[in-house]
């Protein structure tokens, strides 16, 4: 079954490196936003950007953080986690921080996004239930190589945690 997938990520420093992983073609991916469209859309406000990434989720299954070194605790990365979770999708996130960006550099790894955001139930964290993975190579072509092998399984089991919990 092909999975339709939104991508959260931090936009200026991993863009690059977003549409690395978008364009692997291992599954259907949002559709990515241009500079331009992204300052319209927040000219409009905070209520205009939820509507906007309320759109984008519309239809999709799984959303996928791509962690770099300032994704955790951005205001609208925490929203796209909220409302993904909070509408039964699949949530994961992988560390994209050894992948190279457009000057051929890597990053530092960033903090898991899903410690700070509890669970209204039982008050856990969401890093309790939500898996990330950090490919384990330095190499970002190493590192390209594992996402590719394995980003189908890892979103059909965040699927399954989402279906179960």
């Amino acid at each position: 079954m092909v999975r339709r997938i939104f991508y959260s990520f931090h936009y200026d420093p991993d863009n690059w490196r977003a549409s690395q992983v978008r364009n692997m073609g291992v599954v259907e991916g949002d559709q990515p936003v241009t500079d331009n469209d992204w300052e319209a859309v927040k000219k409009g406000g905070d209520a205009a950007i939820e509507r906007w990434i309320d759109g984008q989720l519309s239809g999709k299954s799984c959303c996928v953080v791509l962690i770099g070194s300032e994704t955790a605790g951005r205001k609208w990365i925490d929203y796209e986690i909220y409302t993904s979770w909070n509408s039964k999708k699949g949530v994961l996130g992988i560390y994209v921080h050894n992948l190279k960006n457009v000057a051929g550099v890597q990053a530092n790894r960033g903090a898991n996004p899903f410690s700070q955001i509890r669970m209204q139930r039982d008050n856990a964290s969401l890093s309790s239930i939500v898996k990330t993975y950090d490919p384990p190579y330095s190499d970002s072509k190493q590192c390209y190589d594992y996402i590719k092998q394995n980003l189908t399984s890892w979103i059909e089991e965040a699927i399954r945690i989402r279906d179960a919990y």
